[in-house]
């Protein structure tokens, strides 16, 4: 069998950092919050209850599950009138699909997952997604990675992660996974977390099936 691959999805398949960081800004301004200079940086990677708890933090004047809901809501409308996949984002799926297994572990929620994977059609090239909420710990601890590779039914060390965040290369790395990075060139990583990288690509175009297989040979 092909080396598992095991797909981030904000920031990889969809350019959702800056729809993520325009709702929860406004969201906070909204709320009676104060949106700080690192706050973005901070949230991405984080699980729902993370970053919901977060913004309570900043001053939001509502209970954490209520941010969540607010906040997923307006996520799921955005998503509704259109996923803003970034260039290549289907092709690579579709090219690394073929006789190999794909998972997807992403830190948005299941609901935001179910729309984009149903309005994009990448659902069926997935034989296993988790979403952060069905694990103990959000990026950048390994259980989201881990729980993908078990739903798959493979070794985590025989995968390969593709990834954008510093929380989420973090994530991957201390899964076990190779993990390929597509820095967001709007969110670049840290460069200790990009130093964890087996491989750095510029764009999907570049993630190819002998690039995977390269990694664990």
């Amino acid at each position: 069998m092909r080396p598992p691959v095991i797909f981030d999805l904000d920031g990889v398949l969809v350019d959702s950092e800056p729809v993520w960081e325009e709702v929860r800004r406004a969201f906070v301004a909204e709320h009676g919050g104060t949106w700080r200079a690192d706050t973005q940086s901070r949230l991405m990677g984080m699980s729902t209850g993370e970053w919901s708890a977060y913004l309570a933090e900043l001053g939001v004047r509502l209970t954490p599950q209520q941010i969540a809901r607010g906040v997923v809501g307006q996520m799921a409308e955005r998503y509704r009138h259109g996923v803003p996949l970034l260039p290549g984002a289907k092709e690579a799926v579709v090219r690394l699909a073929a006789g190999r297994p794909l998972g997807l572990a992403s830190s948005s929620p299941r609901a935001l997952i179910d729309v984009v994977l149903d309005a994009t059609g990448l659902g069926t090239y997935f034989g296993a997604t988790v979403s952060t909420e069905e694990v103990a710990y959000g990026k950048p601890a390994p259980d989201g990675y881990l729980e993908a590779a078990s739903r798959l039914g493979v070794d985590p060390g025989g995968c390969v992660a593709v990834e954008d965040s510093s929380n989420g290369l973090r994530s991957a790395h201390a899964a076990g996974m190779r993990v390929i990075a597509v820095p967001h060139p709007v969110y670049p990583p840290a460069p200790d977390a990009l130093a964890l990288a087996a491989e750095i690509v510029k764009s999907l175009d570049d993630l190819t099936p002998d690039l995977v297989d390269s990694l664990t040979r």
